[in-house]
């Protein structure tokens, strides 16, 4: 791990989850198919909000109106707590269920909110965002471009920017999104530890990466038995993959995919960092075989998305059997 990498610690985000009513650990259980006998890590419940991110972004946000209210994070939901949050606005940009997290998050303790989305995202997911609290706004035709409107939306108003991205000079509200994040992680090792059965390979899909280094770096940490680990990016989007060729962050170009949480044409500086020495190798996949692999799932019993089952659609496509890998259904039907 190189001296840059962000420190994570599950303890802290899993200490506030403990006042959660909300949390539980998400399903993590071997299920057959294709030949394979595969781990199923299932996010597609998590938190009512039906993906992973729901552990990053209400976190983040706990953490961050902490700091600026000077209320500890286990009082953050009192009356007295809200009304001093109140004064406080987050911003982001979002592909999907970021925004929804940080909505939650600004709702449950008692800030406002308002989410940046490119004209891609679905309508439906704007009146979801809205359902919690948020105010919603269109800016721009990609993902980047509403990146650079919640930036500038929180130059000009002194809203707090809470993104799930870094680049130099922003970093530590991404670190804390990522930190949410290693709860995944840690819920699994428990079970891996308990049971004394490990996984060989552990898929992870990226987009600017938060997940996957998140979850990369807290196996290299501290798991007792180390799987290889393969990061899963669209052919659309393989920001990481060609960063970490390339020994440097770079923008990667290419068609819109139908895997549009994972359609993010530049990785997380924090990401790249973690992944360039974590990660084994790297898979892409087409918009084909991602929407393949929901139809895969769905054999299983899971409802979920190309991005979400996209770690399924790279094992699926691997030639060669594997003894025991694992794959992150990252995110449910409801948030397509």
């Amino acid at each position: 791990m190189t001296q840059t990498s962000p420190l994570l610690d599950p303890a802290l985000p899993l200490a506030l989850l403990q006042h959660c009513p909300a949390y539980e650990a998400s399903p993590l259980a071997q299920h057959s198919h294709a030949g394979h006998r595969i781990w199923v890590k299932d996010e597609t419940g998590r938190m009512g909000l039906g993906a992973f991110k729901a552990l990053g972004g209400v976190y983040a946000v706990a953490q961050l109106v902490a700091q600026s209210t000077g209320v500890p994070a286990p009082a953050l939901t009192s009356e007295a707590a809200r009304a001093k949050a109140s004064d406080l606005t987050f911003v982001c940009a979002s592909a999907g269920n970021h925004g929804m997290s940080v909505a939650a998050g600004a709702q449950l303790f008692g800030a406002g909110c308002r989410i940046h989305l490119a004209e891609t995202v679905p309508e439906a997911f704007a009146a979801r965002l809205r359902a919690k609290g948020a105010g919603v706004v269109r800016s721009g035709a990609t993902y980047e471009a509403s990146i650079a409107a919640a930036i500038a939306d929180a130059q000009s108003t002194g809203a707090i920017h809470l993104a799930d991205g870094s680049w130099p000079g922003y970093t530590e509200p991404p670190r804390l999104v990522m930190e949410g994040y290693t709860i995944i992680a840690e819920e699994m090792r428990q079970v891996f530890e308990a049971q004394n059965s490990w996984p060989s390979h552990v898929f992870l899909q990226a987009g600017v990466g938060g997940l996957a280094g998140a979850v990369a770096h807290m196996i290299r940490e501290n798991w007792a038995r180390q799987p290889e680990i393969i990061i899963v990016e669209p052919t659309a989007a393989p920001c990481i993959q060609a960063s970490v060729a390339a020994g440097r962050m770079v923008t990667v170009e290419g068609p819109v995919s139908n895997m549009g949480r994972l359609d993010c044409k530049d990785a997380s500086l924090l990401a790249f960092d973690i992944l360039r020495e974590a990660a084994d190798r790297y898979v892409t996949i087409s918009d084909e075989e991602g929407a393949q692999a929901v139809t895969e799932a769905g054999a299983m019993g899971f409802g979920s998305t190309p991005s979400g089952a996209s770690g399924l659609a790279a094992l699926l496509k691997q030639e060669e059997p594997m003894a025991a890998p694992l794959v992150i259904l990252s995110e449910g039907l409801e948030d397509a």
